[in-house]
C-alpha cells in the first residue's frame, strides 16, 4: 500500500522559512516521482514542483520560483519543499503526491496523495 505522509508545517511570519517533508512507503523514489501542491481555502489546486526518478526537477508554479526550492533524499524515501521568503498568500494546505517516473509538464496524473499539511504565514 503506497502511502505519503507529509509534516513540517505550521505558523511562521511573513519574510520567514520553512522546510515541508513528504515521506515516502509501499514503494521507491527510484521508480516515482514526487511533486508538491498546495490549495488555499476557495481555490483550485496549484501544482509547485515535482522531483523525478532521475533528478530532474519541474517547476509549475511562477509565485513561487526563486523562493521554493524541491529536494530529494532517496535514501530515506523522502521529499522536502524548502520555502524562503513567505508571504502570506502562501498560506494553504500543502500536499505531496506521486506519479510513475516523470513529472508532467502540466502537474496532471499524480494518482497518490497526501493528507497534507497546514502553513499559515502570519504575523
Amino acid at each position: 500500500q503506497l502511502q505519503l505522509v507529509e509534516s513540517g508545517g505550521g505558523l511562521v511570519q511573513p519574510g520567514g522559512s520553512l522546510r515541508l517533508s513528504c515521506a515516502a512507503s509501499g514503494f521507491t523514489l527510484d521508480r516515482y516521482a514526487i511533486g508538491w501542491f498546495r490549495q488555499a481555502p476557495g481555490k483550485e489546486r496549484e501544482g509547485l514542483s515535482c522531483f523525478n526518478n532521475s533528478g530532474v526537477t519541474t517547476n509549475y508554479a511562477s509565485s513561487v520560483k526563486g523562493r521554493f526550492t524541491i529536494s530529494r533524499d532517496n535514501a530515506g524515501n523522502t521529499v522536502y519543499l524548502k520555502m524562503d521568503s513567505l508571504k502570506a498568500d502562501d498560506t494553504a494546505i500543502y500536499y505531496c503526491a506521486a506519479r510513475a517516473v516523470y513529472c508532467s509538464t502540466s502537474g496532471t496524473g499524480f494518482s497518490s496523495w497526501g493528507r497534507g499539511t497546514q502553513v499559515t504565514v502570519s504575523s
